[in-house]
């Protein structure tokens, strides 16, 4: 640890984690939160070089919107599955289908499909970004059960695309898992993440991003919370909430991707400066103007 943090001051580097990543990434880490908290902050900072521990379109996201700093991805095959079921074809075909709808893609998507978003959203503020749009109908993906949480709080029709678009993580969450952990623990509050199945959400005590969990977790007058999304929450739960119990909704919930940041390749990362993300000006010109628009509303 004590070399990375002389890489860090050395060249001006600041290490932005994900809720999901390892407990010693989240120690090292200059910053922890969710998607939304860490594109406003690699937006503010003054670092010359963004060290993004996550997965490949939070590195795209913030060099998108850091056009002159270097982002770096310290291992180039932590890549969000989710990310990578809505390809731009597609998505021009549904806004082909669907000419007079507004589109909001997911945060978890490639910088292809974000160039021909007319915004951004992230768990944390969708129902705010789609009622922002000017359009009746609003095509909203890559999740579909993103996409069921919004449609059930808005008056506007969602369009989901693609049709199966899946974070597998949370979808593989069954009410059969969450009976069990409310049986095992019943005096605990259910906490889960929109991107679980809706009958799961149904559910639940409170449906919210990685950051809502720790503002919901912290404010209320409950003492015990099983949550349901990625088990790296829990790390970041614990620490920030010690006097609070919390249990994981399943052991099965975790992310490959999310764990394939170590420190040994963190500290590689800042030595060599890789691995360098770069997107193309002509997508980063279009994308940026999702994103900043999403910042704005935010």
């Amino acid at each position: 640890m004590s070399e990375i943090n002389r890489l860090r001051e050395e060249k001006n580097a600041i290490i932005l984690a994900h809720n999901y990543q390892r407990p010693e990434i989240q120690d090292i880490a200059d910053f922890v939160a969710d998607s939304l908290a860490l594109s406003i902050k690699a937006r503010e900072t003054d670092a010359d070089v963004i060290v993004l521990c996550g997965v490949d379109f939070m590195a795209e996201t913030a060099a998108i919107i850091n056009p002159d700093k270097r982002v770096l991805l310290p291992d180039l095959s932590a890549k969000c599955p989710m990310a990578m079921m809505l390809s731009s074809d597609e998505l021009l075909r549904y806004k082909e289908k669907y000419p007079e709808a507004g589109v909001v893609l997911y945060i978890n998507s490639s910088a292809e499909t974000k160039a021909y978003a007319d915004c951004i959203c992230t768990s944390a503020n969708p129902i705010k970004v789609v009622n922002s749009m000017d359009s009746d109908t609003v095509i909203f993906g890559p999740d579909r059960n993103l996409a069921y949480y919004v449609s059930e709080r808005t008056d506007k029709r969602i369009i989901p695309v693609p049709e199966h678009g899946i974070c597998p993580t949370h979808h593989q969450l069954s009410m059969d898992d969450v009976a069990t952990a409310m049986k095992r623990y019943p005096n605990a509050e259910l906490v889960v993440h929109p991107e679980t199945i809706p009958e799961v959400q149904e559910m639940a005590n409170e449906i919210a991003s990685t950051e809502g969990m720790v503002r919901y977790c912290r404010d209320s007058d409950a003492r015990e919370f099983i949550i349901g999304t990625e088990n790296g929450i829990l790390y970041k739960l614990k620490v920030n909430i010690p006097e609070k119990k919390f249990y994981s909704c399943s052991e099965l919930m975790i992310c490959p991707s999310m764990k394939m940041i170590t420190l040994q390749k963190l500290r590689d990362s800042l030595l060599e400066e890789r691995y360098l993300i770069e997107v193309p000006e002509n997508i980063a010109l279009k994308a940026r103007r999702s994103i900043e628009r999403m910042l704005e509303l935010s």
